[in-house]
């Protein structure tokens, strides 16, 4: 709960491809390698000015299985949270760095990132959104509650079965989270 006794909304974010521009290679989004190669999207600090000024809480929710399979260090990935954060207002960042086989339950497809952090914040699922650019973020979004956005880059992967909204960048989600009922449970754009 809120310090207010009242259940809190969240906007649950993945992080590249949705905040910063993911290194597409062979039709696959990958996340930058160094702080340098950081590219916050266009829009993307506006939108999320305007959801948080609206009380949503901005939790990034992001797998780095780089971590686990030794190509890159957690290290680099939390300077480039913290250069981030200090661009943008986030809330939250919350990190599995498994890999699939570590059979984890916090590796999105699975839900735990977001459940775990909704429990820390007292955050109402069902009035909260998960927005994200692979089928993986909107399965989570699904599996814990959350309406979901898929951000279409094209990518060549499976897409996600059914999101409640489609389009292709933050600054449009962010449009239509805004426009959505106070507390409003998924609908179907």
């Amino acid at each position: 709960m809120g310090i207010d006794g009242k259940s809190r909304r969240a906007v649950f974010l993945d992080r590249d491809g949705v905040i910063n521009r993911a290194v597409v290679r062979d039709g696959k989004p990958y996340p930058p390698a160094r702080v340098e190669e950081l590219d916050v999207l266009p829009g993307v600090a506006v939108a999320l000015e305007r959801l948080k000024a609206a009380g949503y809480l901005l939790i990034v929710v992001t797998n780095q299985p780089d971590v686990a399979r030794g190509t890159q260090s957690r290290t680099v990935v939390e300077a480039i949270h913290t250069r981030l954060a200090s661009l943008l207002p986030i809330d939250e960042f919350r990190v599995c760095y498994h890999d699939d086989g570590d059979a984890c339950v916090c590796r999105k497809p699975k839900p735990g990132l977001i459940l775990d952090s909704a429990r820390a914040h007292g955050v109402d699922l069902h009035a909260s959104v998960m927005v994200g650019d692979r089928w993986r973020d909107v399965e989570a979004g699904e599996q814990a509650g959350c309406a979901t956005v898929f951000l279409d880059h094209g990518y060549a992967e499976r897409k996600p079965r059914k999101p409640d909204a489609v389009f292709g960048s933050l600054p449009e989600a962010a449009e239509w989270i805004l426009a959505r009922p106070s507390g409003a449970t998924h609908e179907v754009c």
